[in-house]
């Protein structure tokens, strides 16, 4: 969003009527510009134009062209500049401040520079050099001629760590305070603290937000800013007094005129381009300010004397450009003031000189700075911090110009203040609006008052007002009137202007504005009423007074008033200021329909007698207010400067009051500069905080991963292990009985002798016995396991519990777990997909990078599993009894979400019942297994004497779970077939071996026991029961084809489904809901 464009527009009326004189030798004729028409590409002749730098190329690298003309006479060097628009340009707009007091200006630029870096984004193929840098060091510092290849040094230095090759252009000076910040990413947060505290480290105002501004006064410091200005062209720039045109009279505007102005102070080229039927001596209109060009400005103190001349230059070949900056400063007047410009591609003088050495890049005398033109959008605002005493005068009588007078006399007397009078209607409507503006409450009322009515109250303030100034209203010099005005002032005030004096003449035209007191204009964002001069000279005769020569035309009939300079009013100034600024921000949101982009940086240049010595002894107070306006903003910098340039009401105000006021650039003393930086486009916005944060959660979330993954692969082994030293050692087989079913042997509890130590009897074992199987090892742990628990709960507890769940009507009830899977077979008779979570197998290791069950129960039932089946065994299987809870909530809740999503008006999507896959060899185990919430488990024939197998179903049956029996061969098939009808509703046929716990990878196990008679005996007994197959369903690949081919076969045999786990855990997130369809044959 930006704010409304008539803010914006210069008064050009002023501009087409100046003109210029050179003051240097003549200048040699501009050749024409030329236009490539296959790329977009400018061709300029003119002095040395050196750094030209376009950023707005994202397909390829930047490119530089500079052609050398050989066969220029005039010394002159053609600058090419190649550039390529692109819309897919996402590189944020980035202002990065360092900031450092060591007193070794090395390590300080270093420090800086490196602060100033790592609150940059990571460098890119697109954006891979820093644009801008801009640096203000005290003038402590010795051996100032280093700062700028120390700085590029640094930065080319720190490549690899950020990325970062080199810096294109660099612009700064030294200064008597130096304001910079720090970025919160890395400020304890200790130390932050509000505008209300008194300062922080450096003395600088410590406020919450993105950066923390700090301010050093007469101290050594340095502030490095780095910048990254995509789609913005950049230039540096430096020129010497006798560069500068001097105006004089009238010129009328023209491209000539124009283009010879920018050439002599080099700027030859730069914003010259020009709409097709443009006439050549038209100024830009107010529609065309889109990329109007900014210059930031750095003069060295012995520039003033022909400072004007180049803002007045400025303003006439830039109509509609904006101007800002400081001049250079120094803590002691000992010591001389320096400034830097550099470019990579060659320092751009008007005098001709062009180097691309940093050392020959600091400067004594002149005027540095650089121009930007491009996606770059600029706010400036400028506080006078002078206070308004006395009442509202009229100049009735002004120096005048009369024939035979010197050059000199004539702008002295255009410069002289002879008489004022009191302006009745002007005092009295500033009183008021003061009286409005003040929230103490006003004066005490005197006697006699409280029985007046406001009006009345309002009629008697404004007569003594007006007694007070009885005496004004008789014409008078300015300084009898200054004195009668000191009589009424505080001790404080009146010793001011005794030392300075200083006079406000109004702006516009004499005219009263819509909002008369300077404080709630300035509030409402309508700019100042008064400009603020000192008065350069009086007359001890006549009393009159004379400002600076040249710097205003006094005219009768203007209103002007005295000021004096005071702490508290500034900061409310300050204060007006920025609710100016967001309420001009947030009109031009709401009404304007602008949707500004957020503020990427901030330059604060305050005067040197500012800062401490204006504000109490508080250091920081104008950074500080900046940064809590702007709040988010990523960079603060600045220097104290003797002076700023620039529009006194800058873009915040402009002319939309409509007065007519003069908004000229120009220099003030004694004032403060607040510059906004932002993108006119919709850039993304970059923060260092969010992304330290981000990094940081990046961090932890990838050393929690490799946690994980750690923890995972230390499981992985340990069971993998574990199952291999259950099993023999390789040299001997098995051993197994005749019908060729594993020998499987109960724990041996008593294999030790009887020790007594002290009063303790310890068991020592005197030959531990070893697992001869996997499936024995498995028992083995799987009892030691029940015995632990039940060390905890004892089986008459814990049965107490599972009945007084079962007629608990709060409790879940175990569901119907094989309906759901007949049912989902339909009248087709479809092979049924029954989804199983495990997180690891005992010989392949952990199936998931990530067992998150919550989220795998709900991307099943999503996808329509009609039951589930979850393993929570912990012994080689890495489950927990927990997981059946967890399973059956998340499926309810997902059940819940997508009936809801779905918008069913029936009963909606049911979840799905979960089947508790483990090892199950007591009745313990079961109760357990029904307190966590399974509606059915699976027995391992082959782990269970028939004795064991009938026990266990009738226990199961008693408290509501339905028994899946589990099997890897014909005689266990067998032993089910004595169990009674009803004992089990589903059969599994596995390709588990359970010697190695290992699979048959062929899936010829399942295949043969499906077309077995010992399974044609157990369907003639027990009818209906469904059979499924489990192990490697979905992987194993059958005859040549894919795992829907050995899927079918086991359709084919008999099959009525599968129990899919590995299988379905090598299935995208995405594609599980179509898997599950796919293999339902």
């Amino acid at each position: 969003m930006r704010v409304i464009e008539s803010c914006l527009i210069l008064l050009s009326s002023l501009v087409t009527t100046s003109a210029f004189r050179s003051s240097s030798s003549s200048l040699p004729l501009l050749r024409a510009a030329t236009g490539a028409t296959t790329s977009t590409t400018t061709t300029t002749t003119g002095t040395n134009v050196g750094s030209v730098v376009l950023n707005n190329n994202p397909r390829q690298c930047w490119t530089h062209l500079q052609m050398a003309d050989d066969d220029s006479d005039d010394g002159t060097s053609t600058s090419t500049t190649s550039t390529t628009t692109t819309t897919n340009d996402d590189r944020p707009q980035v202002f990065a401040t360092g900031y450092s007091t060591n007193p070794s200006l090395s390590q300080a630029i270093e420090e800086a520079t490196t602060a100033a870096l790592s609150s940059l984004p990571p460098a890119t193929n697109l954006q891979y050099e820093i644009d801008l840098a801009i640096v203000a060091a005290s003038s402590l510092y010795e051996e100032p001629s280093t700062i700028v290849p120390t700085l590029v040094k640094v930065v080319e230095a720190s490549s690899g760590l950020y990325g970062y090759g080199g810096v294109k252009n660099l612009v700064g000076g030294t200064a008597g305070g130096v304001i910079g910040s720090r970025s919160l990413s890395s400020v304890p947060s200790s130390k932050i603290m509000t505008t209300n505290d008194e300062g922080g480290e450096d003395g600088g105002a410590v406020v919450g937000g993105e950066c923390q501004p700090v301010e050093a006064e007469a101290t050594p410091a340095i502030s490095v800013t780095l910048a990254l200005l995509p789609d913005v062209e950049v230039r540096t720039f430096h020129l010497n007094k006798q560069d500068v045109p001097e105006f004089d009279g009238d010129f009328t505007r023209s491209d000539y005129a124009v283009e010879e102005w920018k050439r002599s102070v080099g700027l030859a080229g730069f914003g010259t381009e020009k709409k097709e039927g443009e006439e050549s001596n038209s100024k830009p209109s107010e529609d065309e300010d889109e990329d109007e060009p900014v210059f930031m400005v750095i003069p060295s103190p012995a520039f003033q004397n022909n400072l004007d001349d180049f803002l007045r230059g400025l303003q006439f070949a830039y109509p509609t450009g904006q101007t800002f900056g400081g001049i250079a400063s120094t803590v002691s007047s000992l010591s001389r003031a320096r400034i830097y410009a550099w470019s990579s591609n060659g320092a751009n003088t008007a005098s001709g000189g062009s180097s691309s050495s940093p050392s020959n890049s600091v400067y004594g005398d002149g005027c540095v700075g650089v121009a930007l033109k491009g996606d770059l959008r600029v706010d400036t605002m400028i506080a006078q911090g002078a206070k308004p005493v006395g009442g509202v005068y009229r100049v009735v009588a002004a120096g005048k110009s009369t024939p035979g007078m010197s050059e000199l006399e004539d702008e002295a007397s255009r410069s002289t203040i002879g008489a004022i009078v009191l302006d009745e209607a002007a005092t009295v409507e500033d009183a008021e609006g003061e009286e409005d503006w003040d929230d103490d409450g006003g004066e005490e009322e005197e006697d006699g008052e409280s029985d007046l009515t406001a009006e009345e109250k309002k009629d008697l303030k404004r007569a003594k007002l007006l007694a007070d100034y009885a005496k004004a209203r008789i014409p008078k010099p300015p300084l009898a009137e200054a004195n009668f005005v000191m009589k009424a002032l505080s001790d404080d005030d009146q010793a001011f202007m005794r030392r300075a004096l200083l006079i406000g003449l109004e702006r516009g035209g004499g005219s009263i504005g819509s909002t008369p007191n300077e404080l709630a204009r300035l509030a409402k964002g309508e700019g100042y009423r008064f400009t603020v001069k000192q008065v350069a000279s009086a007359g001890m005769k006549d009393g009159s007074v004379t400002f600076p020569l040249g710097s205003v035309n006094v005219a009768p009939g203007a209103r002007c008033r005295f000021f004096v300079r005071d702490g508290d009013f500034a900061k409310k100034e300050v204060e007006a200021l920025w609710t100016g600024y967001k309420k001009k921000e947030l009109e031009g949101t709401l009404l304007g329909g602008n949707d500004m982009n957020q503020p990427t940086g901030c330059i604060v240049m305050p005067t040197l007698d500012r800062g401490a010595k204006l504000f109490s002894g508080k250091t920081g107070y104008e950074s500080g207010m900046a940064s809590e306006y702007l709040s988010g903003i990523p960079s603060i910098s600045g220097f104290f400067a003797n002076g700023v340039l620039g529009k006194l009401d800058g873009t915040v105000a402009g002319e939309a009051d409509g007065s007519g006021s003069v908004n000229d650039n120009r220099l003030h003393g004694s004032s403060s500069q607040y510059v906004i930086f932002r993108s006119k486009t919709k850039r993304p916005f970059y923060s260092p905080q969010k992304a330290k944060a981000e990094a940081a959660n990046a961090a932890a979330l990838k050393a929690e991963e490799e946690s994980a993954e750690q923890q995972l692969s230390a499981e992985d082994e340990k069971r993998t292990l574990m199952s291999k030293n259950f099993g023999s050692d390789g040299a001997v087989t098995a051993p197994r009985a005749e019908n060729g079913e594993l020998v499987v042997r109960r724990r041996e509890i008593h294999s030790g002798r009887a020790m007594s130590v002290s009063t303790v009897e310890w068991s020592v074992a005197e030959k531990t016995a070893k697992p001869t199987s996997t499936l024995e090892g498995y028992m083995w742990e799987k009892e030691t396991q029940v015995d632990r628990l039940r060390e905890r709960i004892s089986l008459a507890l814990l049965l107490s519990q599972t009945k007084m769940a079962m007629v608990d009507p709060a409790k879940p009830k175990p569901r119907d777990w094989i309906g759901p899977v007949k049912q989902a077979a339909g009248d087709d008779g479809n092979f049924v997909i029954i989804p199983e979570c495990k997180r690891m197998e005992p010989v392949s290791g952990s199936l998931r990078k990530r067992y998150d069950l919550p989220k795998i129960v709900k991307e099943l039932t999503a996808a329509g599993a009609p039951a589930i089946s979850v393993n929570s065994d912990g012994v080689l299987f890495g489950g927990t009894m927990e997981d059946i809870t967890i399973a059956r909530d998340a499926s309810n809740a997902a059940a819940v979400a997508e009936s809801f999503n779905a918008g069913d008006d029936g009963d909606g999507v049911v979840a799905p019942p979960v089947l508790a896959s483990d090892l199950l060899l007591y009745p313990y185990q079961l109760y357990k297994l029904r307190l966590a919430g399974a509606d059915a488990v699976t027995l391992v024939v082959g782990a269970l004497e028939s004795k064991d197998l009938l026990y266990l179903t009738k226990i199961a049956s008693t408290i509501q779970l339905q028994v899946v029996a589990s099997v890897t061969s014909e005689v266990q098939i067998e032993m089910l077939s004595k169990l009674g009808a009803g004992s089990i509703v589903a059969l599994v046929v596995s390709n588990r071996e359970l010697e190695s716990f290992d699979f048959d990878n062929s899936g010829e196990q399942a295949l043969s026991l499906l077309r077995s008679e010992a399974l044609a005996s157990f369907r003639e007994k027990h009818g209906d029961v469904p059979v499924l197959v489990e192990g490697r369903v979905g992987i194993v690949e059958a005859d040549g084809g894919d795992s829907v081919a050995y899927i079918q076969a086991l359709k084919d045999a008999g099959a009525f489904g599968a129990i899919v786990g590995g299988g379905m855990a090598m299935v995208n997130e995405e594609d599980v809901a179509e898997s599950i369809v796919n293999w339902s044959l």
